[in-house]
């Protein structure tokens, strides 16, 4: 699965658009470590890393479902909610692509 920010694939080409897909992912871990910034941004720092990854799964998966093999144009937004728990959205276009070739 090609996943992919621009709006088109290099060496391919958008043989059919599928539909708007999305993936959503949240830690449900408090980020609690004392008064330590840097421990903190640590934490803050790996807590987005691994929603992001699971937010990135569930994007394709659902891409999956509506047989297609790339998701283009993919948007990502990361929120912080004020109980310190990390939240990730990720919106892209599934699309079918073919090489050029």
């Amino acid at each position: 699965m090609v996943l992919t920010t621009t709006n088109s694939i290099e060496g391919f080409r958008i043989i059919e658009y599928k539909g708007i897909v999305t993936g959503l992912a949240m830690n449900d871990k408090t980020l609690s470590v004392g008064f330590s910034m840097s421990k903190y941004y640590a934490k803050v720092k790996e807590s987005i890393a691994a929603v992001k990854e699971e937010a990135f799964q569930d994007l394709a998966e659902n891409a999956k479902k509506l047989s297609a093999n790339a998701v283009v144009g993919i948007k990502v937004e990361i929120e912080m909610s004020a109980s310190n728990y990390a939240m990730v959205s990720i919106t892209g276009t599934a699309v079918s692509v073919a090489t050029d070739k």
